[in-house]
């Protein structure tokens, strides 16, 4: 069995564009995504086609019940959490394959118990503006997937990509 590049996880989601484009944003990085439920709208709503246009059909799309079905089903080695509420940044963070990035909803964040039982594990963006509490979903999985990308491209565990040759 191979091991993935890595995946992205999005637990409670609520806003269909934000995951239509974080999905288009799975297509292009071949790694496939996992909602954890409850979701905030339904996965045939018209904003996911719409953000995700036609690469949609393309989105290895994995659904979780519960947390706990997507650590069993998955068990992906590690698992790092981005949040305003990490205290280390995620350019300390260094991505390895397999690696889960797992990310909360757009009202609430991460569940309130994720940020006791995994402290070590929390990772944020860094935001020098004065005056932004947090940003766009969709950006900061963007951010993140591509950091990670760009970690293990570096080690050669990229995917095939026309600018990689």
């Amino acid at each position: 069995m191979q091991t993935e590049r890595f995946s992205v996880v999005l637990v409670r989601p609520e806003i269909p564009h934000n995951t239509g484009a974080i999905g288009r944003l799975c297509v292009g990085l071949g790694v496939p995504l996992h909602l954890v439920r409850p979701l905030g709208f339904a996965l045939d709503d018209r904003s996911i086609a719409r953000a995700g246009l036609d690469y949609w059909p393309h989105l290895d799309v994995r659904l979780h019940d519960t947390w706990e079905d997507f650590l069993a089903a998955v068990r992906p080695p590690r698992l790092h959490f981005l949040s305003t509420h990490g205290e280390k940044s995620l350019y300390a963070c260094r991505f390895a394959p397999g690696d889960a990035l797992v990310f909360g909803s757009e009202s609430s964040g991460l569940p309130a118990d994720f940020y006791a039982r995994y402290r070590d594990a929390l990772f944020r963006i860094p935001m020098p503006g004065a005056h932004a509490r947090s940003i766009n979903l969709a950006n900061a999985v963007s951010i993140a997937a591509y950091e990670c990308y760009r970690q293990l491209a570096a080690t050669g565990t990229k995917g095939r990509n026309r600018a990689d040759g």
